[in-house]
């Protein structure tokens, strides 16, 4: 199967300038594709899984893939759903989340062969009245106000600023198509309107025919985007989620997404889903090792694994699971429940903890705690440690030092 074979019987695609003509671009030729990212954090979450594999399949295939990094469009930020303007960035901030990315990556995507490109070293020099003459003339306001990436700003406002950020992209396209002969830009399914623009922006200042492909976004069943746990979102930064919690979500995924995360999110061959999705849990499992062993390695995904067959088994404390290591002289005088759960991240708010309380959601070494007003002394700790239980399936311990 050609690329887009690929993509297409694994759930990937969602829209195209033109399916039939990139079928038969991927067939026919080495391509060079784009799909950009804005660094506005040091780390990608969950959300980004989808282009990324997507990336990983057609580089696989032998397409030339360009990792743009929008250093240039962060300063001003995709106004795609956010209901307020973004925190301007600075230079040192951008080139620090660029590595992280790279380093989060490496498992994934061949950069060795592959191209980064930062669009800063164009935007950042561009002539604003230059170019607004030469491209802005291109574009149509009237067409741009039904974007859906600007029609969720209207209530509160959309700067002028903003605006900008659709022929910014454009622009992107423009550069590589001129700079490296991209003839392709990829992105999720909420960049639909940006990549037109470019495709659009091409026809028209270069009489070329690009396209642009858009792939589904990460839902779940109810249509809801995945990648939030009552913590927070799941970042592929070990350091703010931490693999036996990474691994813990994909376990933990409604029955009837699995399926589905199993193709896009994985490299396992179709016949070994469905055979694996004979067993629903043990396909639950395969998902969350091989989608922690691609982030996080091997190592950590084997960890992870052991230590959920641990607590599932009966046992109590491991090695693998989530830690804190906190002073005894924080639990002398007591410390509240609440505050401790905030303090180690199992809940984002204290407001969420009374909710888990309340509802039962709560252990502490399988002892449920239904007092929002517990106090955690020394007296609940085993030899030093305690294991807390929010939920069914998502533990975490805590070593007492010295």
């Amino acid at each position: 199967m050609n690329a887009f074979e690929i993509l297409n019987e694994r759930g990937f695609l969602e829209q195209s300038t033109d399916f039939n003509e990139v079928e038969k671009l991927l067939n026919r030729e080495k391509v060079t594709f784009y799909t950009g990212f804005d660094p506005t954090a040091d780390s990608l979450t969950v959300g980004h899984f989808i282009p990324i594999m997507a990336m990983s399949h057609l580089q696989r295939a032998g397409h030339n893939p360009i990792f743009l990094i929008g250093g240039g469009t962060a300063t001003i930020g995709d106004p795609t759903d956010r209901t307020d303007m973004r925190r301007i960035m600075s230079r040192d901030e951008i080139s620090h989340n660029v590595e992280c990315f790279k380093n989060q990556l490496k498992n994934i995507i061949d950069f060795d062969n592959a191209t980064i490109v930062d669009n800063a070293d164009w935007l950042l020099k561009l002539n604003y009245v230059d170019f607004i003459r030469t491209y802005g003339i291109h574009f149509s306001v009237n067409k741009m106000l039904t974007a859906d990436a600007y029609r969720t700003r209207f209530e509160r406002g959309l700067s002028f600023y903003e605006f900008n950020y659709m022929l910014m992209q454009a622009y992107d396209f423009l550069e590589l198509n001129r700079k490296y002969n991209c003839t392709l830009e990829v992105g999720g399914n909420d960049q639909w309107s940006n990549i037109l623009a470019g495709v659009d922006l091409i026809r028209r200042v270069e009489n070329k025919t690009v396209y642009g492909l858009t792939l589904k976004l990460l839902t779940k069943s109810d249509g809801q985007k995945m990648g939030k746990s009552m913590a927070g979102a799941i970042w592929l930064d070990k350091n703010k989620t931490k693999p036996h919690d990474f691994f813990q979500y994909w376990r933990n995924i409604h029955d009837e997404d699995t399926e589905k995360c199993l193709k896009l999110l994985t490299f396992l061959e179709l016949d070994e889903i469905s055979h694996l999705l004979l067993d629903i849990n043990k396909a639950k499992e395969k998902l969350a090792y091989e989608v922690t062993k691609l982030v996080h390695g091997e190592t950590e995904a084997q960890k992870a694994l052991m230590a959920a067959k641990t607590l599932f088994g009966g046992g109590n404390f491991s090695d693998s699971l989530p830690t804190s290591n906190l002073s005894k002289n924080d639990f002398v005088n007591g410390k509240n429940i609440l505050e401790l759960l905030l303090q180690i991240n199992l809940v984002p708010s204290k407001s969420e903890g009374r909710r888990v309380i309340q509802q039962g959601g709560l252990k502490i070494d399988n002892k449920k705690i239904s007092d929002v007003n517990y106090s955690i002394s020394l007296n609940d700790f085993n030899q030093g440690r305690l294991l807390i239980q929010k939920g069914k399936k998502i533990f975490h311990q805590i070593k007492l030092i010295d």
